[in-house]
């Protein structure tokens, strides 16, 4: 008997699409569709559009042309069905925010009202707050805890209304090799557990090298798209510049050299000492 059973909904669907500013094209040609629980990992050179991508996902710039839908549908600020992870960046000191009022933050203004301090909303905070570690100081000041726990919370604060796609942008900047490793496995265990789609904007791919599904690597208004052993090679980047690029395999790692001057100022001189140091 024919198995007529409906394919499920793309969670976040381009058909075509392009991104640019006024008449600055950035990127353009996307097709793509990211299905639940599948893990995304974007990189590329700076400029080449990689947090602009996001913005597009969530509703916060139109594209120069194209489409792209969420759950099926346009794009819109505000949407539930998207928890964002903005870029690490460590919060004043002064700040007098507790961590769970950050993570209850995801929830106001949504389902659940403007700071409706109820029994469920609570409970609610503080599963996430467990869910991602953060019990143990979650009344303490948001500006007094580290990097690492900040980008806890951030990430309580992204799942707390149970998204269906999660966006990071660039979370593990400027954070120690330690806290990347742990923020990297909270992203995958939320897809395994929940079949949360995850769009990871990274310099380094190798912090989430063990869950990436697939790549998608922005440079100079082109992309190619495919798994890590399709896009990190030689070949392929090198064809992506226009210009020799050397990717070697080395204890596990993905190791990049040769990044033309200019075209990724915080990536090409960061791999490049870790391909020497190998």
């Amino acid at each position: 008997m024919l198995n007529h059973a409906k394919k499920p909904e793309p969670v976040l669907q381009f058909e075509d699409a392009a991104f640019g500013y006024d008449r600055r094209r950035l990127w353009g040609g996307l097709t793509m569709e990211l299905r639940a629980g599948e893990f995304l990992a974007i990189l590329g050179a700076n400029g080449s559009g990689k947090t602009s991508l996001l913005r597009a996902v969530l509703g916060l710039h139109p594209l120069m042309s194209g489409i792209v839908r969420v759950v099926g549908a346009p794009p819109h600020q505000g949407s539930t069905e998207i928890g964002y992870v903005p870029q690490h960046r460590r919060i004043d000191t002064l700040t007098p925010l507790r961590a769970r009022d950050v993570v209850g933050q995801g929830l106001d203004g949504h389902r659940w009202g403007i700071g409706r301090p109820d029994r469920a909303r609570r409970r609610r905070i503080d599963e996430m707050l467990e869910s991602v570690g953060a019990r143990g100081f979650a009344d303490r000041p948001i500006g007094l805890l580290s990097g690492g726990e900040q980008q806890r919370v951030r990430i309580a604060q992204a799942l707390v209304a149970d998204p269906k796609l999660l966006l990071c942008d660039e979370p593990l900047l400027s954070l120690d090799l330690n806290s990347q490793r742990t923020i990297s496995g909270l992203v995958d265990r939320r897809r395994r557990t929940h079949d949360t789609a995850i769009v990871f904007v990274t310099h380094d791919i190798n912090p989430v090298l063990p869950y990436v599904d697939r790549v998608l690597y922005l440079a100079g208004g082109r992309f190619r798209m495919g798994t890590v052993d399709e896009v990190m090679t030689s070949a392929t980047l090198s064809d992506l510049y226009a210009s020799p690029v050397e990717v070697v395999r080395s204890g596990g790692r993905v190791l990049v050299a040769g990044i033309p001057e200019g075209a990724d100022p915080h990536h090409a001189p960061e791999t490049a000492a870790t391909l020497r140091a190998g």
